[in-house]
C-alpha cells in the first residue's frame, strides 16, 4: 500500500480510551461558563472532526448527534440545533477520510474549514427559522478559528500514537 505523503510514520492504533477522554474533554471545555461570544470556536467540532477523519469507524455520526444533544440541553438551546449540525459535520468527516492524510497539516485546514463553516451555517438557519436572534458578523470567524485550530489538534491527539511500541536501535518505527 502507497503511504500518504504527509504521514512520514506509521501510527499505532488509537486507543478507545483515549478517544473518548478526548471527546468528554472537549464537551467539558465547551461547557465552561464564559462570555460566550459569537466567533468563539467550537473545540468539541474540531475534536469530532478529527476523530471522524482518523478513526472513522469508532466515531461516526451517532456520536456526533449524542453530543451534539448534550450540547443543546447545556445551552438552552433548540433541540437538535447542534445535533444536527454535528451529524452533517461528521458525515463530511468520514467523506473526506481517505483524502485528507494526503495533505499537510496546513492544506488539510483549508479542506477543513468548508465543512466548519457549513455546520454554523445549518444551526444559524436552524436558529433563526426558529425565531432567533441574529449573533452578529462575528460568527462567521467561528469555522476560520476552529480551522486554525487544526493543525494544533492534529499534533496533540496524534501524539499518542506516534511513539514506538517496544524502541530500540534495530526498530525506528
Amino acid at each position: 500500500m502507497i503511504m500518504p505523503r504527509a504521514a512520514g510514520q506509521l501510527l499505532l492504533p488509537a486507543n478507545p480510551w483515549f478517544i473518548g477522554f478526548t471527546l468528554v474533554v472537549a464537551l467539558m471545555v465547551d461547557m465552561v461558563p464564559v462570555g460566550r461570544v459569537a466567533a468563539m470556536p467550537d473545540l468539541l467540532a474540531v475534536v469530532l472532526v478529527f476523530w471522524g477523519v482518523h478513526q472513522p469507524r469508532r466515531i461516526g455520526v451517532l456520536w456526533a448527534f449524542v453530543f451534539g444533544l448534550l450540547i443543546d440541553v447545556h445551552d438552552g438551546a433548540l433541540l437538535g440545533q447542534h445535533a444536527l449540525a454535528y451529524s452533517g459535520l461528521s458525515f463530511g468527516a468520514i467523506s473526506l477520510h481517505r483524502r485528507l492524510p494526503w495533505f499537510s497539516l496546513f492544506e488539510q485546514a483549508v479542506q477543513v474549514l468548508p465543512l466548519f463553516f457549513a455546520a454554523h451555517v445549518l444551526a444559524l438557519i436552524v436558529r433563526m427559522v426558529v425565531g432567533g436572534m441574529w449573533p452578529g458578523w462575528g460568527v462567521l470567524l467561528a469555522p476560520v478559528f476552529e480551522a486554525a485550530l487544526w493543525p494544533l489538534a492534529s499534533m496533540l491527539l496524534l501524539a499518542p500514537q506516534r511513539r514506538a511500541p517496544n524502541p530500540d536501535a534495530h526498530r525506528p518505527l
